[in-house]
């Protein structure tokens, strides 16, 4: 049995390419008129001038596919290529391969390019020796979420939590409003119960120890940097040793710059919204390919 991350993909995620493509076409289609309905084949061409990863193969086939059109791929969801690529071929009817071009390519753009940064990211991280979790942030763009996520698995990071739903998170704000971290870590748990992990943000040692005693899986040492990081969390497992099961996570202004001195092994779980936001796109073309002029005979 092979596993791929497309079989993650919920039974909703279709209807949003139908609504994408909607969006993009709300009412008559010029441009398709001008072109017709002809059968011409397209091949899609990964360009920039950096290798990339190929990630968001499932939505661009559903985006022509809804239009009636067949693509075969011609490089593996995950594999990295070298632009300029001919990544795959699309065939089907001239204004549906239009149609759907600039959807494909927005979706297919981004996705690739969050992979990619994903990927550079765990590979410096993993070539400074860090053994703990990359993973990326909950800072995505409304309405593109599942894109954006699905970008960071194929990028061989993880996601982190995927909505309010996913994961207790409180963070200064929910601490500030309750009292307390004791008193806001009690009422998450009497409603999310045993089920829900709880990640807490802490400032100090003596938040961090507060949020450990009352019962904590994750403590987020937020802001953190260089040698307090590392000695609060050697402080703290040394002292909690065989009391308390709980992983340290550091987030916050991480960059592939100071990345090395972020990554180390003393913290769990390195959180960072570098992999998706404001990540550069990877280049890719959908070019109609024009048929031979058919031969005269004498």
């Amino acid at each position: 049995m092979s596993n791929s991350i497309e079989h993650l993909l919920p039974p909703s995620w279709k209807p949003q390419v139908t609504a994408w493509l909607a969006e993009d076409t709300p009412s008559f289609d010029y441009g398709g008129y001008v072109v017709g309905e002809a059968h011409r084949e397209a091949y899609l061409l990964g360009k920039g001038k950096q290798a990339a990863v190929l990630a968001g193969s499932p939505f661009f086939t559903e985006v022509f596919a809804q239009l009636g059109c067949e693509v075969d791929w011609h490089v593996k969801e995950g594999d990295t290529f070298e632009p300029v690529k001919h990544v795959a071929t699309v065939r089907g009817k001239a204004r549906h391969l239009l149609l759907g071009e600039r959807v494909a390519l927005n979706l297919l753009a981004r996705c690739s390019g969050i992979a990619t940064k994903s990927k550079k990211i765990k590979d410096l991280a993993t070539g400074y020796g860090y053994t703990g979790i990359i993973a990326g942030t909950r800072k995505t763009t409304p309405g593109f979420r599942l894109v954006e996520k699905y970008g960071m698995l194929v990028g061989g990071i993880d996601p982190h939590r995927h909505d309010l739903s996913s994961m207790i998170m409180l963070k200064d704000n929910h601490i500030w409003s309750s009292g307390s971290i004791t008193t806001a870590i009690q009422h998450a748990r009497a409603v999310g119960g045993f089920s829900l992990l709880l990640d807490v943000e802490v400032r100090t040692e003596a938040e961090a120890d507060e949020a450990i005693d009352a019962g904590a899986d994750i403590i987020m040492l937020d802001n953190m940097e260089g040698a307090e990081l590392v000695s609060v969390a050697r402080s703290l497992k040394e002292k909690w040793k065989g009391q308390r099961k709980f992983l340290f996570e550091t987030s916050g202004n991480i960059t592939e710059e100071n990345l090395q001195e972020r990554a180390i092994n003393e913290i769990d779980i390195l959180s960072t919204s570098v992999v998706h936001q404001s990540v550069q796109h990877i280049d890719f073309s959908l070019k109609l390919r024009i048929p031979e002029p058919e031969s005269m005979e004498d």
